[in-house]
């Protein structure tokens, strides 16, 4: 069975783990409306229109 030879510090495991706690920004669309940034597949929230109808009154 292998054996480490050295200790590992702190910092590199602490690097080691914290590498899966990053956040990733979330994907933008254009909404093809009202040309705001949007959340793709979701209402848009400055005109309320989603895949190519009204789906809700913002007023």
């Amino acid at each position: 069975m292998a054996v480490p030879k050295k200790k590992t510090s702190k910092a590199k495991s602490r690097s080691r783990r914290a590498s899966n706690w990053t956040l990733s920004v979330p994907a933008r669309s254009i909404c093809p409306q009202c040309h705001q940034a949007k959340l793709p597949h979701v209402v848009c929230p400055t005109c309320g229109w989603y895949h190519g109808r009204q789906a809700l009154d913002v007023s």
